[in-house]
């Protein structure tokens, strides 16, 4: 019955949702009103309460940014570049939900983790799903403690990169239900890319790495973005998710008389 329902509603993954709904309800009542609420359009990770993500459950709520399966791509590209430091400083800006920051933690143990969102909704979330990490509600960097710059191994950032003017393209559960701000880049997209490019320099380590999540038309310009902004872009892909990351690196000190890398 709870299938069908579904089905008929137009959900495409009706049998893997109905399953998730079924386990997540404690009554009959609830399971009908679950499902109500599905048809509807509501986004199932917030009648569930959670969203995985890299194999953790990452706790959600209404308007927070949903985490996308292709930005486990971004997660396993900072894993990878984290995996030579001991305790490593990583910074995750636009956290949302903290699921980066959630997944960086899990797969490497001890990392100092700062996180910050603008939307005090996502703070709350992150908050939860970031028990070990300190989480900060404000502006890119501005809430962030300054003895923090110049430290950072890893900044992740995972910015809103959809253009203005194609938000209304968007899916309806993304368009009606998350937070604009959480998906709104401006005109071409880039604008928070651009304001996290300018800033990162400022904290990074010497060496250390800045991650942002594009599109493969956006390509050439976060490139360009991150040169101009004196770090060495390098792009990584990835055809199962359909995900595309820059890494953007800060160069490491030199020695100028002596051409020997400072660490």
């Amino acid at each position: 019955m709870t299938v069908r329902r579904l089905r008929s509603a137009g959900c495409v993954f009706a049998e893997e949702e109905g399953r998730l709904l079924i386990s997540a309800a404690r009554t009959s009542a609830e399971l009908n009103e679950m499902v109500d609420r599905r048809i509807t359009g509501l986004p199932l990770e917030y009648i569930v309460g959670w969203a995985e993500f890299c194999g953790l459950r990452i706790s959600v709520a209404c308007g927070v940014f949903v985490p996308r399966r292709r930005t486990e791509w971004l997660a396993s590209q900072a894993i990878t570049l984290l995996r030579p430091y001991t305790c490593p400083i990583v910074v995750d800006l636009c956290c949302g939900s903290g699921a980066v920051g959630a997944a960086l933690a899990a797969h490497l143990g001890r990392i100092e983790l700062y996180a910050a969102d603008i939307d005090p909704a996502a703070v709350r979330c992150a908050r939860r799903n970031l028990a070990s990490g300190h989480v900060f509600e404000g502006d890119l960097c501005d809430p962030l403690p300054v003895g923090l710059q110049g430290r950072v191994n890893v900044l992740t950032a995972n910015v809103p990169y959809v253009p203005t003017e194609a938000i209304e393209r968007l899916p309806v559960e993304a368009r009606l239900h998350e937070a604009r701000a959480a998906l709104d880049g401006g005109k071409d997209g880039l604008d928070v890319q651009r304001r996290v490019a300018a800033l990162a320099p400022l904290w990074l380590a010497p060496g250390g790495h800045l991650l942002v999540e594009t599109s493969v038309r956006q390509v050439p310009h976060t490139v360009g973005i991150f040169a101009r902004s004196g770090l060495i872009p390098q792009v990584t892909r990835c055809d199962e998710l359909d995900a595309t990351v820059v890494i953007g690196t800060r160069p490491a000190l030199q020695d100028e008389s002596s051409g020997q890398r400072l660490l």
